[in-house]
């Protein structure tokens, strides 16, 4: 039963992994960055951006904060690996498993593109980037941009103008844009959160189950 969840944390793994590479090196060497593509007209968007630095592109303390986010993942990834080994050792719930190796390999697929994207690809600005350009990359080693691409803009429209300040300013309800990684991560904690009570059987169910046996006896 261990080897069996263990070859569903692998595979999940290394599936997510590679579709999301897979994406990415299309995306980076067929778009500039800022180019969109519409794939259904007003909902999906294939819109190719590079995030610099934390969720939604937000930056952290430039060279040095990107160094600091980078080390910070690969310690954070090293922690989920461990728990998920873990958890697979406590023989728990094959979906939790599953779900837990969901975020294992987004966390995975996105430092993959921190720490090797600089080197091996040349800037996207304006063209298209090379992978192993001649003249080197546009950073160095745990230094990349994590490329985004998936953009649904649900809504759109402009803020009534009796609002202060942002009255008659336009608004895009779920503006960020993001890739299979992110993706695969925040299945991966909805699953949990929506099936905990399976995931977790309460100690109170057991004990009363155990009880309710005795008194049958």
């Amino acid at each position: 039963m261990l080897r069996k969840k263990y070859l569903i944390a692998a595979i999940t793994v290394f599936l997510v992994i590679l579709i999301d590479q897979v994406v990415k090196i299309a995306v980076k060497t067929s778009m500039f960055s800022g180019e969109e593509l519409e794939v259904i007209k007003n909902f999906f968007y294939i819109h190719f951006t590079e995030n610099p630095g934390m969720a939604f592109g937000m930056v952290f303390g430039g060279d040095s904060g990107k160094l600091f986010l980078s080390i910070f993942r690969l310690i954070a990834i090293s922690g989920i690996a461990y728990f998920l080994i873990s958890s697979i050792k406590k023989d728990m719930h094959a979906g939790f498993i599953f779900c837990v190796a969901l975020i294992l390999a987004g966390a995975a697929g996105n430092m993959i593109d921190c720490a090797f994207y600089g080197l091996i690809f040349d800037d996207s600005t304006q063209r298209l980037a090379q992978l192993f350009p001649a003249r080197g990359g546009y950073g160095s080693f745990l230094k990349g941009n994590v490329v985004d691409m998936f953009y649904f803009p649900m809504v759109s429209g402009y803020f009534p103008t009796w609002i202060p300040k942002i009255g008659g300013e336009p608004f895009t309800f779920f503006n960020a844009i993001f890739n299979v990684a992110d993706s695969a991560i925040s299945v991966g904690v909805a699953i949990i959160f929506v099936f905990q009570g399976k995931f977790f059987p309460s100690e109170p169910k057991a004990v009363a189950s155990v009880e309710e046996e005795a008194t049958s006896e």
